[in-house]
């Protein structure tokens, strides 16, 4: 069965750090793409950053220089280092992934709050 764990979500002061981590299960396939996307009550889903296998990156305007997207493809996990937080990065966080089948699912979803 095929599944995706998220963690490392939580409260920080704006200018802090957090690191996400979504680990991926199950499938036999080769992962294509992993990324990250953010969602809030008055916006929808929206890219975040992804990183295809080969390793090349794309970020979100919004996010350059501050997020940085890695990945393990040893442990198919994905990283999401977010620097110099604001409150306007506060959202639910989604971790996507694309199998070489052209499978994709979506992560259970991890709250950060950036807040004094």
């Amino acid at each position: 069965q095929v599944q995706l764990v998220e963690s490392g979500g939580g409260l920080v002061q704006p200018g802090g750090s957090l690191r996400l981590s979504c680990a991926a299960s199950g499938s036999s396939y080769s992962i294509a793409r992993m990324g990250w996307y953010r969602q809030t009550p008055e916006k929808q889903r929206a890219l975040v950053a992804t990183i295809a296998s080969g390793g090349s990156t794309n970020y979100a305007d919004s996010v350059k220089g501050r997020f940085t997207i890695s990945r393990d493809n040893a442990r198919n996990t994905v990283y999401l280092q977010m620097n110099s937080l604001k409150p306007e990065d506060t959202a639910v966080y989604y971790c996507n992934v694309l199998w070489t089948n052209a499978a994709t699912r979506w992560g259970q979803g991890t709250q950060v709050t950036v807040s004094s």
